[in-house]
């Protein structure tokens, strides 16, 4: 199968699943520039939807990760929700 610049890798771990949705939260906040835009656009409705999916994930998966996969969703958690908080102010 050959791949275009837009093609997903053959496989996808989880850290990387996490991350892809950490990315995506911080661009919904303004955070970050819209890869399509080429500008920061908040939407906090949703950068809240995407929390949402990172905390459903974190307790489904508790007992279930490694440690450095625990960690990670953790971290980014922690780091979207602070900047959410900001952002509602």
């Amino acid at each position: 199968m050959s791949e275009s610049k837009y093609s997903a890798p053959e496989t996808l771990s989880f850290e990387a699943f996490i991350l892809s949705l950490g990315t995506a939260t911080l661009v919904a906040l303004g955070e970050m520039e819209n890869p399509v835009s080429k500008k920061r656009e908040k939407d906090l409705v949703t950068a809240k939807q995407h929390i949402d999916i990172l905390e459903i994930l974190s307790q489904k998966t508790v007992g279930n990760l490694s440690p450095e996969e625990d960690n990670l969703l953790k971290e980014i958690l922690y780091t979207v929700r602070i900047k959410f908080v900001s952002h509602q102010k």
